[in-house]
């Protein structure tokens, strides 16, 4: 079954347009170098009843929203390789400058994740 990275960040509004612009060049890179897919998700309804919400999980402040993102992989082993071949590709070093990102790198959570059910 499949690898699976994921990542939650609380993004301010009006980082939305060159948040989405970095992804979908990061998104293009990892695809390019074997991720088998790539997605990237803005929050829409997050008012579940009875249980924490992300906004509340990563202490969203006023003017921000959440992103939900994940990359799709063979196996950890694959996500492993394919990563490095991301992490040396000048054109992500290009776009992800670390003292001007559209978002606090700092308050993203991450993870990688093996499939437990897929259907």
């Amino acid at each position: 079954m499949a690898y699976i990275d994921g990542f939650l960040l609380p993004l301010p509004t009006s980082n939305i347009d060159e948040y989405r612009r970095q992804a979908q060049a990061a998104g293009q890179i990892w695809i390019e170098h074997g991720a088998l897919a790539f997605q990237e998700c803005i929050a829409d309804d997050m008012t579940p009843q009875g249980s924490l919400t992300f906004p509340e999980l990563i202490k969203t402040q006023a003017g921000e929203t959440v992103v939900f993102s994940y990359i799709v992989f063979e196996s950890r082993e694959h996500r492993d390789q394919v990563n490095a071949k991301v992490m040396a590709d000048p054109r992500l070093k290009n776009l992800c400058d670390p003292d001007n990102m559209p978002f606090d790198c700092k308050r993203m959570a991450y993870g990688g994740f093996n499939s437990l059910v897929s259907l």
